[in-house]
């Protein structure tokens, strides 16, 4: 009897080990797996914010990106409003979303451009970095393109819908009040920034969202990359 209960232990021990021994291991995967997935998230969310975005109303109705009055001509829309020009102010908003939905269109060539030149460090950090890890690089690798590419798509749709006339004929009608602060009259370089803003909110949306949501993992290749992700993420 007291033999046995010597035992014991050591049995309980070898079946503990033994278990340990057949569980199921992490499925660690290769480089290319990784490169691959991400690569394949890092497509399907940049075309879909850009998709989003340049779609009517893309811009306009979306509370998060809409773009109003800059802040230093607030005053100015408050002022026109209280003189009773608010359909002048309303068409300068709506004007400078819609040029912010044309430039969009040219947003997703410009990243996938981003995404073929992503070095296996650049994809490695950015799997099992920050949550908005993605968002960051192609803040630092885009937005000079993205500038170049959209400024004269907005000033020729600025032109188009209006919003330079609308925009200069709200600025020139403040400018008349006396005793007001004048204001630039020239809107484009402030449409064309609010536009690749808007656009990173949208990317950094859908970044978050593969990161949590198994959902957004539609390949078994995304869902095994992004298992590993989770369980070895630096954050």
């Amino acid at each position: 009897m007291k033999k046995s209960l010597l035992l014991l232990p050591l049995l309980l021990l070898f079946i503990s080990l033994s278990a340990f021994d057949t569980a199921p291991k992490q499925i660690v995967p290769s480089s290319l797996e990784i490169g691959t997935a991400l690569k394949q998230a890092l497509e399907q969310g940049t075309t879909k914010s850009a998709d989003q975005l340049s779609a009517v109303n893309g811009f306009f109705g979306n509370a998060a990106v809409k773009i109003v009055f800059p802040p230093q001509a607030q005053k100015a829309e408050s002022t026109l409003r209280k003189l009773g020009m608010n359909q002048l102010c309303d068409n300068v908003i709506l004007s400078l979303n819609r040029a912010a939905e044309d430039a969009a269109k040219e947003a997703a060539p410009i990243f996938l451009n981003a995404i073929k030149q992503m070095s296996l460090t650049d994809v490695t950090n950015i799997l099992l970095g920050s949550p908005d890890a993605t968002t960051q690089y192609f803040k630092r690798t885009t937005t000079a393109e993205l500038a170049a590419k959209f400024k004269p798509v907005i000033q020729a749709s600025l032109n188009k819908v209006g919003a330079t006339k609308y925009y200069g004929d709200a600025a020139n009608a403040y400018n008349k009040v006396p005793f007001v602060s004048k204001i630039n009259p020239d809107i484009s370089d402030y449409a064309t920034q609010k536009a690749i803003d808007g656009l990173f909110i949208e990317i950094a949306i859908e970044e978050l969202n593969i990161r949590q949501n198994l959902g957004a993992r539609p390949t078994p290749l995304l869902q095994k990359v992004f298992a590993f992700a989770d369980k070895n993420k630096k954050f």
